[in-house]
This record gives structure tokens, C-alpha cells and sequence, in this order.
């Protein structure tokens, strides 16, 4: 659903325009229809599915190897260290002094001697009796005694006691390889938790190189009964899954199935939930992946990523392999300034190579989803590898309709709910917008404690996302004056235009970033604008402005975005669409380089001289259409500062009660709500504290006596 703005996009359909007082009301201007259609970033539909092997289940088990294995090398550790403690204990003997040492090998007691160092470790030739408690003795054969100082003469006794002499160097202890080694074990370690931590802690050290991609069922997927609004894609999509279903249908005639099947459309239009549904209709393998999962930090991780998926596909054949977001992997290459992104374009010619290069992979269908196809590869959309272009535009009113009646399903729906009319009033709006406005009915129903979703649940959802909530903010009564005026404007010229939509609604009530919205609806779905509505639509921008003046003797910056908008529709009317005095020329170069330095590198294709005429030409536009503003404003003045007073009192004004202002007459009394401009509404007993004057008599315009501090919209 679009707004009329400054956005050049071109989409299916209008959504309704909004004329807002206030803090940026974030409006679009007016689109063709039969233009180029340039993207937003999609919004992604519908849950991704995951494989059997690649989900939720190998996630928790990683952890669990991972302490199993530690708890393994702990139990070696600590094995290896009680071995050498107790194999050092029955190795060395008993302890003995130096200088029972000396008596021993005086008496000639000692048989052989191995030196270490300080330490000297050797033989009784006949055992030694020592007692052990319980009264017992034990007879040791061996024995290991310290030297305090250097013997020089030890070795020569040793000698001449016929002892047998080894020596050799002490060993040193095993914790102190451990201290040596330990820290080049640590800085093994934290680069393996790194490159885990890369890998989202799913796989090794050794295995970045492997596909992401999730294998999912046909059980795990829609069908394309449950997909509506998108008839000539689901069509397209459906012969591709009767092609893998009944390939013999399709050969006799010699026919092949496409390679790739590429779905372009704006965001919320259902490219995701298309795919999904492909996957629950083929019965055949279905690989899912996004374009950023083929990206690292590592040049060529992505291009063996890209074979491993197609590897895998290939293994599987007949399968389906759907990429989203195709546009992080297949932008163009060599784009921007400073040149190409190397692991990217290395990705991108893997995927090329394997999509249409030497080695056929028969079988392999490949379906990708982008709402940037401006910006992605030639190569990659050339028959041969993407054969079909599908495109998921904004669905129409019978569209809408479908896919109320899908997201109303598993919501009670009370009897006074029409969603033939609910699709009537929301033109414009993709399949995410209508499920978001169901789910907002029905969490207003259950905020309200409501026993089914109503009409008015409906009609206040759809109220809440295209102009913001509802929103308390103290204002002064000259701004809550001036927003009346201006939106009353808006309103009036709207009313009386009669190449524009009528106003559905006017309001003061502070809403998402406005002070004041007029919103208006077409009664039908608009492809095309004529010069004659675009006319009429800069009128209507711009009566907000002039009935300020008229109203309250002065003008405000809350009218920066109107002008804005009306300047850039402008702007198309002359550069683009041929509705101004230098006729049909196309002026301003749109193209450029799809990444950084785009409009840096832009260039003007006119000459000075032009832009001189396509300046004057614009300013006669604004300066005609703002004339007629002030005409139609000026002859009815009465209404609008009854439709100014009608506003103050009751804060939010329809269609039928615009249509009795004009027509002049009364409006019933407001009931009055608590304010959010910070006033006293109610006095102790309930009543209002004063009553309006009649409706019908126009009240005389009440000037700043001096200027607030800070205008509406700052």
C-alpha cells in the first residue's frame, strides 16, 4: 500500500493519500505505473524451515561433544599424573640419611648406585629390616638418599667398595612441559573458538568451506492453495513443479526445464512464501538458503559454499534449491568506487559457473527472490541461467479480498465483518500489510476484551498502520487552532477538486509523526495519473499553507513536508512524464553505479540553459496550482472555519460529517473524550464545561496576539 510522496517507485495500485500538519509526515508522490519499478529492500514472509541434519538438534548436541571431549583429556590428564606419582614412589625405595648412607657402604652394603644431580639412587647387597606400624617389619631393598655438600672422596669409596656407578641427568617434572606448552595451547584453542564462533558454533574448524543450506520436506511447507492474490506467479512456479512431477509430459515435446526462476516484486508481496509453497507442492528435495550465508570474513569460503550446495543438490536430483535475498550474492560486479568486492565476485562467478557452465547439472532447479533486481549482475540474468523472471506485484482487490479470507481463518470474525469491503479500503497494500492488519484487529480485540474481531477492529488496525497510533501531546490552543486550519484545508480542497480522491477523514489527533493527517481513499485501484490529478494534488498539498493564513493570519513550518512533495511531483510532471512547457524530454540522468558513489557519479544530461527552463517551468506548476488553492479556499471561506471549529470540538471528522459541513449544515455535539493536547474537557460532575455555538455560524478568525515558541511539526 503506497502513500503519495517524493518516492519515484512505481507500484501496482495507489494507496491512499494522507496530508499531514506536522513532524514529518512521510508521504510518496504519485507513481506510473508502466515505468521502471525500482525495489525497497524486502521484508521476509514465513518461517525458514530446517533440515533434519542442519538444525535445532546439532546445535544442542555441538555443546555436549565438545564438554564430553573435555572431560576425556581431564581423565588422560590426570591418569598420566597419578601413574608418575606412584610409579616414582615404588621406584625409588626408602629414604635414608647421608650418613647412614656412609656405615652402609663402609660395611660394603651397597651393591650399585645411580647418581642424579644432588640425589643418589641405589641397591642394598643384603636387605634392611625397618619397622612398619603394626608392629611388623618390612625388608627394603632399595634406598635413595640426598647429598647435603660435595663428597669428593664418595666416588673413590664407591670404587674401592666394588659398588657399580650409573649416572645420568635428573628428569624434569612433567608440569613444567605443561607450563611450557600451555600457552601455545591457549592460542590454539581461541582460534578454534574463533572460527567456531564464525561458523555459529554448527561446524569445525574444517568444514567453513561446507554448504549452510537447510534440506526441508515436503510436509514442512505450504501449499499454493494457501497463497493468494499472486495468480500469474503461482502459475508460472506451478508448471515448474510439474515439470519435476512429470518430467515425460514436458520432453516429448523436447522441452527442458528452466534453470533458474528468478522472483522480483516489492516487499510484503509473498516471494518467500511462493517458494514455500513450491516446497510443499514438488515432493521433491528442497534446499533453502540466504545470499548472506555464502559470505565470510575468508576470501573463497563463499565460492566453496556455492559447490558444496550444488554438489549436494546434484547428489539429490531431481531438488529445488531456493536462494533468498539474491541480490547480497549477485550484485554487480566491479560497481562503486574503489572497485569490486573480491570474496563477493568470487562467489558470484562459482555461482554462474555452476548454474550454465561445462559440467551439466540436469535437474537442478534453481528459484531466487530479490526486490532489487537493478542492482544484480547481467550475467546472472541472461537466459541459460535465470530463463524466467517472475514478477510478484501488489495483488488487486480481488487479491486482497483472497488473502483477508486466508488470514481470517483461525480468527473469530463477528457478522458485521465484510472483507469485500475491507479490500475495497485498503488499495495498495501487499500481503504482509493485510496480515498485519488482521493481527492488529486481533490484539485489539483481545486488548478490549472483545468476544469476536468486529468491523471496527478491522477498519481501527488498518487506521493505526497506514497513519501511526494515537498519541498524547500537550499543545497550546493557537497550535491545536492552526493544525484545524491547516488540516481543514487539506481537507476542503480535497472535497472539491474533483480530478482527486475525496477526503475519508480528517483528524487533529496527533498520529505517528503528524500533528494532523487527512486521509483519503480512491474508490478504485489507479494505474495511471493524469496531469490534470497531478494538478490537482499540488493544489491540495498546498491549501494546507494557505488556509493558515487565511485561518490564523500566518504561516507555519509544519507545511515543509507538503511543499517538499509537491515540489518533487513537480519535478516528475517536467522531468519525467512530459506534462510541463518543454514537453516530452526525460531529464536527469537516473542512472549510476548500483553501490557507493552512486550519486557521486551521476551526471546531468541537460545543459545549464535547461535547467534554467525546467526551474521556471516547475515554479509555474507550484505557483497555478497554489492559485487555485486560495480560489476555491477564498469562495468558501465560511466552511472552512466551520470545518476549522467542527475540528476543534470534535478532534476527528468523516466523510458524511465533511459533506454536512459543506453543505451547511449542523453537526450533532461532540462527545467529548479526554484530550490530548493537555486540556480540561469534564468539570467535577461530568458535564462539559461550555457548549458550542451554533455550527452553521461562522466564526471570526482569532490572529496570534504573538508567535509561539516553537511552530507545529518541530
Amino acid at each position: 500500500m503506497t502513500k503519495t510522496g517524493q518516492n519515484k517507485e512505481e507500484p501496482r495500485g495507489r494507496r491512499p493519500a494522507a496530508h499531514g500538519q506536522g513532524r514529518g509526515n512521510r508521504q510518496q508522490a504519485p507513481r506510473q505505473s508502466r515505468g521502471n519499478r525500482q525495489q525497497a529492500p524486502r521484508q521476509g514472509r514465513g518461517n525458514r524451515q530446517q533440515a533434519p541434519g542442519h538444525g535445532r538438534g546439532n546445535r544442542q548436541q555441538a555443546p555436549r561433544r565438545t564438554r564430553t571431549i573435555v572431560m576425556w583429556v581431564l581423565l588422560a590428564l590426570l591418569s598420566v599424573v597419578l601413574v608418575q606419582f606412584f610409579s616414582r614412589n615404588r621406584s625409588d625405595g626408602m629414604e635414608i640419611g647421608y650418613s647412614t648412607f656412609r656405615d652402609h657402604l663402609a660395611n660394603g652394603n651397597i651393591l650399585n648406585v645411580t647418581i642424579l644431580e644432588k640425589t643418589i639412587v641405589g641397591e642394598f647387597r643384603n636387605g634392611v629390616s625397618t619397622p612398619v606400624p603394626g608392629g611388623r617389619e618390612s625388608v627394603e631393598s632399595r634406598f635413595k638418599v640426598e647429598i647435603p655438600f660435595e663428597d669428593t672422596e664418595l666416588i673413590d669409596e664407591l670404587v674401592r667398595q666394588n659398588v657399580t656407578i650409573t649416572a645420568r641427568p635428573k628428569s624434569s617434572p612433567w608440569y613444567t612441559h605443561l607450563v611450557t606448552w600451555l600457552p601455545l595451547l591457549l592460542i590454539i584453542g581461541l582460534w578454534i573458538l574463533i572460527f567456531r564462533q564464525m561458523q555459529g558454533g554448527q561446524k569445525g574448524l574444517f568444514s567453513m568451506g561446507k554448504s549452510q543450506a537447510r534440506l526441508t520436506g515436503a510436509r514442512e511447507g505450504v501449499k499454493f492453495s494457501e497463497v493468494a492474490g499472486v495468480e500469474e506467479a503461482k502459475r508460472d512456479l506451478q508448471e515448474v513443479v510439474e515439470f519435476l512431477k512429470h518430467p515425460d509430459k514436458f520432453s516429448r515435446f523436447g522441452a527442458r526445464i528452466p534453470k533458474g526462476v528468478l522472483l522480483l516484486g516489492p516487499p510484503g508481496t509473498g516471494k518467500t512464501l511462493l517458494a514455500r509453497a513450491v516446497s510443499g507442492e514438488a515432493g521433491v528435495p528442497f534446499f533453502t538458503m540466504s545470499g548472506a550465508d555464502f559470505m565470510e570474513m575468508f576470501v573463497g569460503v563463499g565460492a566453496s559454499r556455492v559447490r558444496d550446495l550444488f554438489k549436494q543438490a546434484k547428489e539429490n536430483a531431481p531438488c529445488i534449491i531456493f536462494i533468498d535475498e539474491l541480490d547480497a550474492v549477485g550484485r554487480h560486479r566491479g560497481a562503486g568506487l574503489g572497485g569490486g568486492h573480491d570474496e563477493r565476485e568470487q562467489t558470484l562467478n562459482q555461482l554462474l559457473v555452476e548454474m550454465d557452465g561445462f559440467e551439466p547439472n540436469s535437474g537442478v532447479v534453481l528459484i531466487a527472490a530479490t526486490n532489487r533486481p537493478d542492482v544484480l549482475d547481467p550475467a546472472l540474468l541472461r537466459p541459460g541461467r535465470f530463463d524466467r523472471h517472475v514478477t510478484v506485484d501488489r495483488p488487486d482487490v480481488r487479491g486482497r479480498e483472497q488473502i483477508l479470507e486466508i488470514k481470517a481463518k483461525d480468527k473469530p470474525l463477528a457478522e458485521c465483518v465484510n472483507l469485500k469491503t475491507m479490500a475495497r479500503l485498503t488499495p495498495g497494500m501487499s500481503g504482509a500489510d493485510l496480515e498485519n492488519i488482521m493481527n492488529e484487529a486481533a490484539l485489539l480485540a483481545a486488548r478490549e476484551d472483545h468476544d469476536r474481531i468486529t468491523m471496527s477492529d478491522l477498519e481501527r488496525a488498518r487506521d493505526r498502520i497506514v497513519m501511526g497510533s494515537e498519541h498524547q501531546l500537550v499543545m497550546s490552543e493557537e497550535e491545536r487552532r492552526t493544525v484545524a486550519y491547516h488540516e481543514s484545508g487539506h481537507a476542503l480542497t480535497a472535497a472539491l477538486i474533483p480530478e482527486i480522491d475525496s477526503p475519508h477523514s480528517v483528524t487533529i489527533i496527533p498520529r505517528g509523526q503528524a500533528l494532523g493527517l487527512t486521509y483519503s481513499i480512491p474508490e478504485e485501484d489507479q494505474y495511471l495519473y493524469s496531469e490534470a490529478w497531478c494538478q490537482g494534488q499540488i493544489a491540495c498539498l498546498l491549501a494546507g499553507q494557505v488556509a493558515e493564513r487565511i485561518g490564523v493570519g500566518d504561516t507555519f513550518n509544519g507545511a515543509g513536508d507538503d511543499i517538499k512533495r509537491a515540489t518533487e511531483l513537480a519535478r516528475h510532471m517536467v522531468c519525467g512524464w512530459g506534462m510541463g512547457n518543454l514537453g516530452p524530454l526525460a531529464l536527469g540522468n537516473q542512472d549510476g553505479e548500483v553501490f557507493l558513489g552512486r550519486e557521486l557519479t551521476r551526471k546531468r544530461d541537460y545543459s545549464n540553459k535547461t535547467a534554467v527552463k525546467v526551474d521556471e517551468d516547475m515554479k509555474r506548476i507550484l505557483d497555478t496550482c497554489r492559485q487555485r488553492a486560495e480560489t476555491i479556499i477564498s469562495k468558501r471561506e465560511d466552511v472552512l472555519h466551520r470545518m476549522a471549529e467542527a475540528l476543534l470540538e470534535h478532534e476527528t471528522l468523516d466523510r458524511d460529517q465533511m459533506e454536512q459541513l459543506i453543505a451547511g449544515k449542523p453537526l450533532a455535539p461532540a462527545v467529548k473524550r479526554e484530550a490530548a493536547s493537555g486540556r480540561e474537557v469534564k468539570d467535577e460532575t461530568g458535564q462539559a464545561e461550555e457548549t458550542r455555538a451554533d455550527d452553521d455560524k461562522a466564526p471570526a478568525p482569532t490572529p496570534f496576539k504573538e508567535p509561539p515558541l516553537a511552530a507545529p511539526g518541530v
